[in-house]
């Protein structure tokens, strides 16, 4: 028998709101191209392929905020600013490894599926 969550929708709009921002197009590219280093923002960007200058001060300061990476700030001319997971990054990441190999080792039929689909709604002429 499924178990029954007692619970108000209320309840699920913090776990959808920080759900939505961990899901989001870049903060788990984020989180995995930060993995165990500390990197610079330009360093960052470099390795996070399609993303804008912008995008990425958006996302750093989200997931900071959120605290799943802190950021230290050097004072130096210019200032020197480096970002690593926290504690709770590293956690959220570990947690991550699963789902990903599950994307992984579901996506061809994922994108077979995805094709019968789309040819039995738009047949080719």
């Amino acid at each position: 028998m499924a178990k029954v969550n007692h619970h108000l929708p209320s309840d699920c709009r913090p776990i959808a709101q920080i759900l939505a921002r961990v899901g989001d197009k870049w903060s788990i590219l984020l989180l995995n191209v930060l993995g165990d280093e500390t990197m610079r923002f330009k360093d960052l960007h470099r390795a996070m392929h399609g993303i804008s200058q912008r995008m990425l001060t958006v996302t750093l300061r989200n997931l900071e905020r959120d605290g799943l990476i802190s950021r230290t700030v050097y004072p130096t001319i210019p200032p020197k600013v480096e970002y690593r997971l926290s504690d709770r990054g590293r956690s959220l990441r570990c947690a991550i490894v699963p789902l990903a190999q599950w994307v992984t080792d579901n996506r061809p039929g994922i994108e077979e599926a995805q094709r019968r689909f789309d040819d039995e709604i738009s047949p080719e002429s």
